[in-house]
């Protein structure tokens, strides 16, 4: 039976309520949403190998139903658990039939792809390496840790996260409306409290949701015509939250990771955290105490002595008690090796347990995950401080889930030791708290998607961009670290000119795109032009023309930008903040280079006096002050305040830094040409009508005489803005 065929019988409403087109499809946009790779793949139907990894209910065998009812090529399906050597092979088989004879590629899905064993996924390897099958596995295991090695490193790797309570909602209304598929052809009330448990206890898993509601809707008798959905039959549709734990699997891994990185940088509170995650989802406690054994060696040591001492007595009590009662030692341990103390405060193991119970779970932050097998795909493990590295073995850093981070779950007592433990203890949590707030200390944003490096691609972007100058390539190397793209990000460049933002953004998200904008027909001829060896999916979308070309472009689209770069692009056009706004997400983020004409290097000081009568040369500086200060020039009139200003009179937070830099020219008659020019607007031209002809002519002569073939090191500003909603 093919993985998509229907049973016989009613299907269950989750079933039923399965996304059809990607306008139906709920949550996941950082891989389906406008603009991102893999839509556009989809939609164009150009589809290469990918990898689906994500929890239970996250729409993985959904997306590729979608990919199903799209792609014209022919689509296979079968399930690791079901399927063996011999579908792999007659799969492949016909695949290549299809291929020979009738010049169409065969897609195969396989569901649980994790399940296959290594004898199983080296069979595929090297049909989806010869193009004779494009692979799509779906896998709740991470990729890294279940899936060949070789299989990864051709695909790309996209990870579905829990859906948001606004998903479920959006799924929840969905189910309640639809006549055919859900229960639009009943009436059905639900009270807004029950609402709320469903979507609150479903944590993130649409499935979980839908089941919660049919068994709800079909066991209750209507009243007056009424299925009417109160908070009792809410709590017994859906009455466990799951926690995702697999001994073996990247849970296990990120959760431990983020245990021994805890009691290192001595939090009791997170630490106790990570052990109640571990106790409820079944970890084996002697596992545990070994890391703990581990850990009073590797990490306390000689600081103190007793620590290794209490980690073996806790362990020797634990074997003789066991569980339950066992969770009391365990807990010792872990306060003592966090605090170095011993504790009697055991009790707080219980209150951090009662948070994993009853409160929705938070995923383990990106910094404290384990990143031994991932950390170049999904980031984990990037950003954590390691706290032996700073003064005192410790730094402010956030090691509790975001939505958790100023629980308290440990509480010193005012006994023995512990009374000094506690002062500290809190000194410590004052000045995480401080940190975070001030963003400093907050966990890093974690990597959503990854795939195999396009050597081709880095070549090419490096050719491209090789004739770019020092002082360019260090405003776009700080305009991109402001940045802070994730690889998935949909990105504007404005004013893109020659492509000096554009080809480096094309780099950094591969899984997203990125648009250029530029005024003048022949910059966007130029840019699609450099652009034409590229793959078509990796080519930037130019828009030619207008700002209101662009805003049409982009709400044709409808089009939304995480990350917005420009460079030149709001002084002398502030209107540009209006657009900016519009089509700027929510929590995007944009970052401008502003040049600061007002600080440019001035002409007249690299002319000495002696190649000029002083009084002309005074004459000469005093109008070089009044042309760079002018208040009815938009490209002078503007200081670093007054940009900012305007930034933060269009609804953005801002963040503003001057960008000295200079750089060594040489002054050629073609250079000395351009600054003389008597071309209106030009320097030389606004020069004259201050000083008049004859003394232009004189200080030109001056100037040729004294730079003509000369190196002279030039220096200018450029302001760094970087720009939030508020």
């Amino acid at each position: 039976m093919s993985l998509f065929t229907q049973a016989a019988g009613p299907e269950p409403l989750a079933a039923r309520m399965r996304p059809r087109t990607l306008d139906e499809y709920v949550g996941q946009q950082h891989i389906v949403g406008p603009g991102r790779l893999l839509r556009r793949a989809i939609e164009a139907d150009r589809l290469s190998s990918l990898l689906l990894h994500g929890p239970p209910g996250t729409g993985k065998t959904t997306l590729a139903r979608v990919i199903a009812g799209t792609t014209k090529a022919h689509f296979a399906a079968i399930n690791a658990v079901l399927a063996g050597v011999k579908d792999i092979r007659e799969n492949i088989a016909e695949a290549g039939k299809r291929r020979d004879t009738l010049g169409r590629r065969t897609i195969l899905f396989v569901d649980e792809v994790h399940r296959f064993n290594k004898a199983q996924q080296d069979a595929l390897l090297p049909w989806v390496e010869n193009g004779t099958v494009i692979l799509i596995g779906a896998t709740t295991e991470n990729p890294y840790f279940e899936v060949n090695k070789a299989l990864v490193s051709r695909s790309r790797v996209f990870q579905l996260r829990p859906l948001t309570d606004a998903d479920l909602r959006d799924v929840l209304r969905a189910a309640l409306a639809d006549p055919e598929r859900g229960y639009g052809d009943r009436r059905v009330a639900i009270d807004p409290d029950a609402a709320d448990h469903l979507v609150n206890v479903a944590n993130g898993d649409a499935r979980a949701l839908l089941n919660a509601v049919e068994l709800a809707v079909e066991t209750t008798a209507p009243v007056g015509g009424v299925i009417r959905i109160d908070l009792a039959v809410a709590e017994e549709s859906i009455q466990t939250r799951a926690v995702l734990y697999d001994k073996e699997g990247d849970a296990h891994f990120d959760t431990i990771s983020a245990y021994i990185k805890s009691l290192r940088g001595s939090d009791p509170d997170a630490a106790l955290y990570w052990l109640a995650r571990m106790v409820y989802a079944g970890e084996d406690p002697r596992f545990i105490l070994r890391r703990l054994l581990i850990f009073a060696a590797e990490d306390v040591g000689l600081a103190d002595p007793h620590a290794i001492g209490v980690a073996e007595a806790c362990a020797a009590a634990f074997d003789r008690v066991g569980m339950p009662e066992g969770r009391f030692h365990l807990s010792q341990a872990t306060l003592y090796l966090a605090t170095t103390h011993k504790s009697n405060s055991t009790m707080g193991v219980f209150d951090a347990l009662a948070a994993v119970q009853k409160e929705r779970e938070e995923d383990v932050p990106v910094h404290l995950k384990d990143g031994s097998r991932d950390k170049e795909g999904f980031g984990h493990g990037e950003g954590y401080l390691y706290p032996h590295a700073y003064r005192d073995h410790w730094v402010e850093q956030q090691y509790l889930p975001t939505g958790l981070r100023d629980r308290v779950f440990y509480k010193a007592s005012d006994q023995g030791w512990e009374a000094a433990v506690g002062a500290r203890v809190d000194r410590r949590r004052e000045a995480q708290l401080a940190a975070m707030l001030e963003g400093s200390g907050a966990a890093p944003v974690e990597q959503l998607t990854t795939g195999p490096k396009d050597p081709a691609l880095e070549r090419w972007v490096q050719r491209t961009t090789s004739r770019v100058g020092e002082r360019l390539g260090a405003t776009r190397d700080a305009m991109f670290e402001a940045a802070g793209m994730l690889r998935h990000h949909v990105v504007l460049d404005l004013l893109a000119g020659t492509g000096l933002l554009t080809w480096e953004a094309l780099r950094r998200v591969p899984e997203g795109s990125v648009w250029s904008w530029v005024e003048r027909e022949d910059q966007g001829l130029a840019l699609e032009g450099l652009a034409a060896r590229l793959p078509e999916l990796k080519r930037p979308r130019v828009v030619a023309g207008s700002l209101e070309a662009l805003a049409g472009a982009c709400a044709d689209a409808e089009q939304r930008f995480e990350r917005i770069l420009g460079r030149g692009a709001l002084v002398g056009r502030p209107e540009v903040l209006a657009l900016i706004r519009d089509r700027l997400q929510p929590d995007g983020r944009v970052v401008l280079a502003e040049p600061l004409v007002r600080r440019t290097q001035r002409l007249s000081a690299l002319v000495l006096v002696r190649h000029l009568d002083p009084a002309a040369h005074a004459e000469w500086a005093a109008a070089e002050d009044a042309l760079y200060s002018d208040p009815t020039d938009p490209l002078t009139r503007h200081d670093a305040d007054e940009i900012a200003h305007i930034a933060a009179s269009a609804g953005f937070a801002v963040e503003a830094a001057p960008l000295e830099g200079a750089h060594a020219l040489q002054v050629t008659d073609a250079v000395l040409a351009r600054w003389f020019s008597r071309q209106p607007g030009r320097y030389g031209a606004r020069l004259a009508e201050l000083l008049g002809a004859d003394a232009v002519n004189q200080i030109e002569a001056a100037t040729a005489k004294a730079l003509r073939g000369q190196p002279v090191r030039w220096s200018s500003t450029t302001l760094l803005l970087t720009l939030t909603p508020r």
